[in-house]
């Protein structure tokens, strides 16, 4: 546990090797049994769990490795500030952002949605497939036909640099400006368009996976070593960090606040209490329902008990 506490919060490997005298390769493996670990977790958690997101905002972090460059992008739940989920990729392109777009899509309610996001364009169309539902054809053969969500509503941060000078853009690609102000002022409060808060969350990750800084010799060596980091800082900031803007006032009857500090897990009821870091490594995931085998004809008597036992 201590070890990888010390992981999460950005120790370098060298120095536990130093200070604990393990062997490098049996750290890096359980890095990676972490990973899968707190990927599973995340999926049962927050990849289940039906939420009105209100404001969503992405980006994506270009990572150094040995063999080149990849590319991380993340999303991130604004009102309570739930790291939502995110994907790798070797390159920066639709298939990168449609993994983003259908995770938050699998969390989303349908309700009014802010999605803010930079200047690429793969974001506008990749959103606007995921965010379609499926109407029956009534009376009518074919397959369903796929309607786009009316009160989904994306705007875009666009920034520029040209004679040594920063200039920002801010479009509203898709909705109008009345549900856009609607929607920041319901998640956030103050403030315009901006993508901010998910850009804070890239510097808390880069502050604890040193693959991510901008300069560094500590480059990402494995795809899935990545992957491992990035759901194991994900699960620790969601469940086990309390975060300072999510305190609320707590008020005594004789007088006189107290602050109730929060985790984003605490803010979006996904749990009642601050995890551990035990806790998060002893959390029994539950198996996936069993699905029974399709097959033509009638099914026999033991699959039959077993569909009666099990799916019922």
């Amino acid at each position: 546990m201590i070890v990888l506490t010390l992981l999460a919060h950005g120790c370098p490997l060298q120095a536990i090797v130093a200070a604990y005298g393990f062997d490098e390769r049996t750290i890096k493996s359980w890095w990676q049994r972490a990973g899968e670990h707190c990927q599973r977790v995340h999926e049962h958690t927050v990849g289940q769990s039906q939420l009105d997101l209100q404001q969503v905002q992405a980006d994506e972090i270009k990572v150094k490795t040995q063999g080149g460059t990849m590319w991380l992008a993340m999303a991130m739940m604004i009102s309570t500030r739930l790291w939502l989920g995110g994907a790798i990729s070797p390159h920066r392109d639709k298939g990168l952002i449609q993994a983003v777009a259908d995770q938050i899509r699998a969390i989303a309610l349908c309700r009014p949605l802010l999605l803010a996001v930079d200047g690429l364009p793969s974001y506008v169309k990749a959103f606007q497939r995921a965010f379609r539902s499926k109407v029956p054809r009534l009376g009518q053969l074919g397959r369903c036909q796929l309607w786009s969500w009316s009160e989904v509503a994306i705007v875009q941060v666009v920034k520029e640099r040209t004679a040594g000078q920063l200039t920002i853009q801010r479009r509203i690609v898709q909705g109008s400006r009345q549900v856009v102000q609607q929607l920041i002022q319901a998640s956030q409060g103050l403030g315009g368009i901006n993508t901010a808060y998910i850009e804070r969350l890239n510097a808390t990750f880069r502050q604890c996976l040193a693959s991510l800084t901008r300069r560094t010799r500590a480059l990402a060596q494995q795809p899935e070593t990545l992957q491992a980091g990035m759901y194991v800082v994900g699960c620790f900031y969601n469940f086990c960090t309390y975060h300072d803007s999510l305190r609320v006032p707590f008020y005594l009857a004789k007088g006189g606040c107290r602050w109730l500090r929060r985790t984003p897990a605490i803010a979006a009821n996904l749990t009642d209490h601050c995890w551990t870091v035990a806790e998060l490594f002893d959390f029994r995931v539950p198996p996936s329902p069993w699905i029974p085998p399709k097959k033509r004809g009638r099914r026999s008597k033991h699959t039959q008990a077993l569909v009666q036992q099990w799916c019922q």
